[in-house]
């Protein structure tokens, strides 16, 4: 049976051109900001194994043996020596604890701190992380984390049918709830910058080495090269020494035309299509009909004559029914882009599963000239 949903496009604008061409006036040029990151300047990952209480009934049971275990030890370091097998968990959740410690944190920073159950816990609200080490994945200690845990979600009623749970309760975040003890190794070179782009791409490299050779080398000089189509190497000038931060801020405020390649992303599930304005096509006529085969039963009731030995029976009638519709065309000139086809397309009233096996075949033809990602 013919398919149809609903048809959702998303036109974006694809700039083009040649090396340091003029920038487009719809689209203004990119900063280097958003398109590089400085190498050894980047986020830190830390973990760490925490317990969170004064939950209300809500924590770990008896089956889950670490929390008992944890808790325990924590109280034998406090002096209190306990047995394990006398203490009671419920109000006591065993939790992982992640956070992500941003570059040149200064010990005494504070950060969010993201907690999650790992045992059968129902509910964390309410509950109080207490002191955990945030470790990264050397084993070195560079945070230290506690306090009140805030949850996205929450249980009503009681367990059973009468209960009810929105979102995940047994994750939460403690903003600012770590305090950065350790500075991370974050570096900045100060006699080079190694600038990664964050899509590689040669002619952004070639691009973003030009403009701050021009920025910085006006009378012919080169400070800045592109080594890779995802690293540029720039050297500090000697105005800059001992500086490089200063520098930076100058370098990531530069502007170019950022080049993007071709490319149409179709998510089938959803229907959805983000593609270019101004991807190119070549010379094509399209063809495009459907059928639909429709099958339907009834259902006769067959009744014998009055006084008869017969039965009442309900006998089905299965009809088959095959119709084409008639093919709709499309034509495109010279010089059409993806943007013509579509309001072509929608004109004759296609769908988006249409549009996508269009937009397939026309790739397959050699006609369309631009990536195609299904997603």
């Amino acid at each position: 049976m013919r398919s149809s949903g609903l048809l959702t496009l998303l036109t974006l604008f694809v700039a083009g051109g040649a090396l340091g061409a003029p920038p487009a006036a719809t689209e203004p040029p990119s900063r280097l900001k958003e398109l590089i990151a400085v190498e050894g300047v980047r986020d830190n990952q830390l973990i760490g194994y925490g317990l969170v209480v004064g939950l209300a009934g809500t924590g770990d049971k008896r089956q889950t043996v670490f929390p008992t275990q944890t808790l325990t030890n924590m109280l034998e370091r406090m002096g209190v020596s306990v047995s394990p097998a006398a203490i009671q968990v419920r109000n006591t959740a065993a939790v992982m604890v992640t956070a992500n410690l941003p570059p040149f944190a200064q010990p005494g920073t504070r950060i969010d701190i993201n907690v999650a159950a790992m045992g059968d816990s129902t509910n964390l609200q309410g509950g109080l992380l207490l002191m955990t080490p945030l470790k990264s994945a050397g084993g070195q200690v560079f945070a230290v984390a506690q306090g009140p845990v805030v949850t996205g979600g929450f249980v009503a009623g009681r367990s059973g049918n009468n209960s009810q749970t929105v979102n995940h309760p047994t994750a939460g975040r403690v903003p600012q709830g770590a305090i950065v003890e350790l500075q991370p190794p974050s570096t900045l070179n100060e006699n080079m910058l190694r600038l990664q782009l964050r899509r590689a791409d040669p002619t952004n490299a070639a691009r973003i080495a030009a403009v701050i050779n021009q920025r910085f080398s006006p009378s012919g000089g080169m400070i800045a090269r592109a080594q890779t189509p995802a690293l540029v190497l720039v050297d500090v000038p000697p105005s800059f020494k001992e500086r490089a931060v200063e520098f930076l801020s100058v370098v990531e405020n530069l502007r170019i035309l950022s080049d993007r390649p071709a490319r149409i992303v179709i998510n089938e599930r959803t229907g959805t299509i983000a593609l270019g304005k101004e991807i190119r096509l070549s010379p094509v006529s399209i063809l495009h009909g459907g059928l639909t085969v429709e099958v339907e039963t009834a259902y006769d009731v067959s009744q014998p004559a009055p006084f008869s030995e017969g039965q009442t029976m309900v006998t089905p009638k299965v009809g088959v029914g095959v119709k084409e519709e008639q093919a709709r065309h499309v034509n495109l000139k010279e010089g059409a882009t993806v943007d013509d086809l579509v309001k072509g397309l929608q004109a004759i009233g296609a769908t988006a599963r249409d549009i996508i096996a269009i937009l397939q075949n026309l790739q397959s033809a050699g006609a369309l000239e631009a990536e195609l990602e299904v997603i």
